[in-house]
């Protein structure tokens, strides 16, 4: 523990030491400072009178009578109109003297700025231009030619931006500095000195084979079926596979990361609408090995001898647990003030993957056999899938009916079919359709009050409307994810002891994904027939994300089980316990030493410090219980 908590102490200096090193936070000297200095503190003076994300434009009017209108759309909102930013008033000639006006524009996508006149509203000028954070910029409107009333719109960088992604990179090194002792550590432990002396006085005990399924982890045995007999570990082919716990803590930690804040940068944020941020692909990735672990942990319990009706009435409790603490202990509502059912949020993220559970688990349980053998049929090659079609059926038709409301249910005011972001989006024509048909579902059968109130589509698309991304319509395709996940676990049961087999079904399945997705997006963000999105959990979205999981999850298995170069650590912790750390960083988000009190709440260093020594607070959580045989499973 002493030993954990000086790491914590170590990783959280070193972060706070090199984040705030001169040039990015403050300055680095007393007195007169030097080239250096004076840019540090030129930019630590900037920071606190401006906002993150940010810069300044001085927009200077050279223009006799009338004034300008300035106007801004930014680069990731698709057909939006342009928003107001400021009046400049006309020059005065007498005075010599331009009008002038200040306003911060943002700093985190390209910008296109239109101005027009003020009367007639007749465009001057449109530039496309990228702003820096914290940068200092003039705007000079002037005269080219009277006699063609020609008009020019200049640029000027007064003061040049600070590079806000310095952290990201410093950060990376920390992290790869701790590895780097971490592996010098493990080739000492290969000198027999060492390692009797190591063993000697830390005396560690083996752990994996008290290790029970969490969310169905593949496992020998389950909670479900007690006592397992000890001779039953001696069987490599039954052991758990550590692949699975690694891709599940590797969500699980970004999931983490992103929810504390992600240092606030916008790609650790979720993307407005339409595409795809490090933020989106870590959910759906939960869900994917969730449906992996049903597969194999559903086997082997019912090799064990378990009844179905006991297999069932324990999913059923682990569904409604889930769900329970989703609706209660882990609802973002309760910013709204004490929970009631006024305010109270249905939808949610452990309510989803409750709901998921419940439906995959169950319909793996009535197909699965005790004795999975190989498939006797005419298409060897498909025996892990044509023994379940009836499962792809059923799959199918959920998919049919997804369509089938997204694109032909009739959403009042709405066009049919809708699947924009409302708002100023689609140049104004829907601001109340936020979602189409998914939004219009779940204000018709959970009431406004009981959805999320603060969507992403919020920020740039301006949307009022509530929209919650874990909604009734999308559920529907977070079934089909974990059922994609279930055709992993498959695979592995099918080709057990078969790696190579293994790893080109799953080479297969990521090409035939991604080719699924090319031809739903049309390889674009915007003008496929259906976009990526998170909010909506769209069919291609589900396509995207699984043809990353089934890629991801080759790698790692060929790194951690079949050529064992990778233990998994540290990822491997948190996965074992991924319920505990789910609810636990979101219970203790606000409290020391997960969060403190910032001395420059602007400052992208800061926030990363802070973001990242919490989530390696909880990795170090989970690697302290796992030494202690600690797992919370449901």
């Amino acid at each position: 523990m002493a030993a954990a908590a000086g790491l914590v102490a170590a990783v959280a200096a070193a972060l706070g030491a090199l984040l705030m090193a001169p040039g990015l936070s403050q300055p680095d000297g007393q007195g007169a400072p030097g080239p250096r200095g004076g840019a540090a503190a030129a930019a630590a003076e900037r920071r606190r009178s401006g906002r993150m994300d940010q810069a300044l434009l001085l927009v200077r009017n050279e223009l006799p009578a009338p004034g300008l209108n300035v106007a801004a759309r930014s680069g990731s909102c698709h057909q939006c109109l342009y928003q107001f930013l400021a009046f400049v008033p006309p020059s005065n000639e007498s005075l010599r003297k331009p009008g002038t006006a200040s306003v911060m524009v943002d700093t985190q996508h390209p910008l296109t700025l239109l101005l027009n006149s003020s009367v007639g509203d007749r465009d001057l000028c449109k530039i496309q231009y990228h702003f820096g954070e914290f940068g200092n910029y003039s705007l000079v409107v002037k005269t080219i030619s009277t006699s063609n009333q020609t008009v020019s719109c200049d640029l000027i960088i007064n003061e040049g931006p600070i590079n806000s992604y310095l952290p990201i990179l410093f950060a990376f090194l920390v992290y790869v500095g701790i590895l780097a002792l971490l592996i010098a550590g493990r080739l000492l432990m290969k000198i027999d000195p060492v390692r009797n002396w190591v063993y000697k006085k830390l005396n560690p005990r083996a752990t994996d084979r008290m290790i029970n399924s969490e969310l169905g982890s593949p496992n020998t045995t389950d909670s479900i079926n007690c006592d397992p007999a000890p001779q039953s570990w001696s069987s490599g082919s039954r052991q758990r596979l550590r692949s699975l716990d690694t891709f599940r803590g590797l969500s699980l930690v970004i999931m983490v990361f992103v929810n504390y804040g992600g240092g606030k940068y916008w790609f650790f944020k979720h993307e407005s609408w339409n595409g795809l941020t490090v933020a989106d692909l870590v959910f759906p990735w939960f869900v994917f090995i969730m449906g992996t672990s049903i597969a194999l942990a559903l086997g082997s319990v019912l090799r064990w001898g378990s009844s179905k009706w006991k297999v069932l009435r324990k999913i059923i409790w682990r569904s409604f647990v889930l769900i329970l603490l989703g609706i209660i202990v882990v609802n973002p509502n309760y910013c709204l003030g004490p929970l009631s059912w006024d305010n109270l949020r249905i939808p949610g993220v452990l309510q989803r993957l409750g709901f998921t559970y419940l439906v995959v688990a169950a319909l793996e349980l009535l197909f699965t056999r005790a004795d999975s053998g190989t498939w006797e049929g005419q298409f060897p090659a498909l025996q892990d899938i044509l023994p379940y079609w009836p499962q792809w059926i059923f799959i199918l038709v959920l998919e049919t009916i997804w369509l089938c409301l997204t694109f032909l249910l009739p959403v009042p005011d709405c066009p049919r079919g809708y699947l924009g972001p409302g708002g100023i989006g689609d140049f104004g024509k829907y601001p109340n359709c936020t979602g189409g048909a998914a939004g219009y579902i779940d204000r018709l059968l959970l009431g406004e009050k009981h959805m999320y109130q603060h969507p992403s589509s919020g920020v740039i698309y301006q949307s009022t409307m509530p929209y919650d991304p874990e909604g009734i319509l999308g559920t529907i395709n977070s079934i089909v994810m974990a059922f994609l996940g279930l055709q992993a676990g498959k695979i592995t049961l099918f080709y057990k002891d078969q790696p190579k087999q293994i790893m080109s079904r799953f080479i297969i399945w990521g090409i035939v994904m991604g080719v699924i997705s090319a031809i739903l997006t049309k390889c674009s963000k915007e003008e496929g027939f259906i976009p990526i999105n998170k909010n909506l959990w769209s069919i291609s979205y589900v396509t995207t994300m699984s043809c990353f999981a089934f890629i991801l999850l080759l790698l790692i298995y060929y790194l951690v089980d079949v050529k064992k170069w990778w233990s998994g650590a540290p990822f491997l912790y948190p996965g074992m316990n991924s319920i505990l750390v789910y609810i636990g960083h979101q219970v203790f988000a606000n409290y020391f030493p997960f969060k403190w009190k910032m001395q420059d709440s602007q400052s992208h260093a800061e926030h990363l410090t802070q973001n990242l020594t919490a989530t390696t607070l909880w990795v170090i959580i989970s690697y302290i219980l796992y030494r202690k045989r600690i797992f919370w499973k449901i």
